[in-house]
């Protein structure tokens, strides 16, 4: 039997290029399992070329039980290897107009799913004594704020903290548990939401995404899920306790206004009487 994974969030974006990514290793990959809220969302995966090698789990990725039904879907299809923690709700709130319990469960909006998922995942590795994976997806705004994405921010946090805090706990055990923080994707939220914009308004944020990232352009889920894929490996079998940036250097950009353009050449300077 080949290795079984979870991916939660997997109707489309990130998570359905992450499944597909694990189902293209078709040397060792028994089975991924789908996890999506929304039932449409999930519809390719009926008459997908994997078969049975695919399965598709409806429900909230942040119940417990809906967790373990992809566990023991997995699992039937192979030994449980590696857990994806991919699923978001992107809702913004501030604390000046929405009350605290409001901004309260947002955050455990985005961030139960996580929680739920490493346990569940935990305690299955732990159970069959054998090692496992855990990547969670985090964002660059862990660590640089937006404003008035004070629940998002605040929940991709903690799940960096989750991160830290299991690899140090069941590392020992043989489980590793990693973040990747991502810079803006271009999925089908993202196309959507430039779809509203109009022509010109569009262009405009295209122009501005092309700034922030040193790139020049925002990611492509594939490359996020190339980066969670290794993560996933016994290639990255030392790699624990880290959050990974795959974000084109977004986090790592310092914007300035003295911002000088590389091409330009640095004007000439001659000391008097030099030929």
């Amino acid at each position: 039997m080949g290795r079984s994974y979870v991916v939660t969030g997997a109707g489309r974006g990130v998570g359905r290029a992450v499944v597909e990514r694990l189902l293209g290793d078709a040397d060792h990959t028994g089975r991924v399992v789908a996890i999506e809220f929304d039932a449409a969302a999930l519809a390719w995966v009926e008459g997908h070329p994997g078969g049975s090698r695919v399965r598709a789990v409806i429900g909230d990725a942040g119940d417990e039980a809906v967790a373990e039904r992809a566990a023991d879907a997995a699992q039937e299809g192979g030994t449980l290897a590696g857990w994806v923690n991919n699923a978001a709700v992107f809702r913004d709130a501030s604390v000046h107009s929405a009350s605290a319990r409001t901004v309260l469960d947002l955050v455990t909006a985005n961030l139960a799913p996580a929680l739920a998922g490493c346990t569940t995942a935990v305690r299955r590795f732990l159970a069959a004594g054998t090692p496992g994976a855990i990547v969670n997806v985090s964002s660059h705004q862990a660590g640089r704020a937006v404003p008035g994405c004070t629940p998002y921010v605040t929940a991709k946090a903690a799940v960096e903290g989750l991160t830290r805090a299991l690899a140090v706990e069941y590392g020992p055990r043989g489980i590793r548990v990693n973040a990747v923080a991502l810079g803006s994707i271009r999925t089908e939220r993202y196309d959507d939401f430039l779809d509203r914009q109009g022509a010109d308004g569009a262009a405009r944020i295209e122009h501005e995404m092309a700034l922030l990232h040193p790139l020049g352009r925002v990611g492509r889920p594939e490359e996020v899920a190339a980066a969670i894929f290794h993560l996933l490996s016994d290639e990255a079998s030392f790699i624990n306790g880290a959050t990974v940036p795959v974000d084109g250097g977004r986090s790592v950009l310092a914007r300035d206004p003295e911002t000088r353009d590389p091409e330009a050449r640095e004007p000439e300077t001659r000391e008097p009487g030099a030929q």
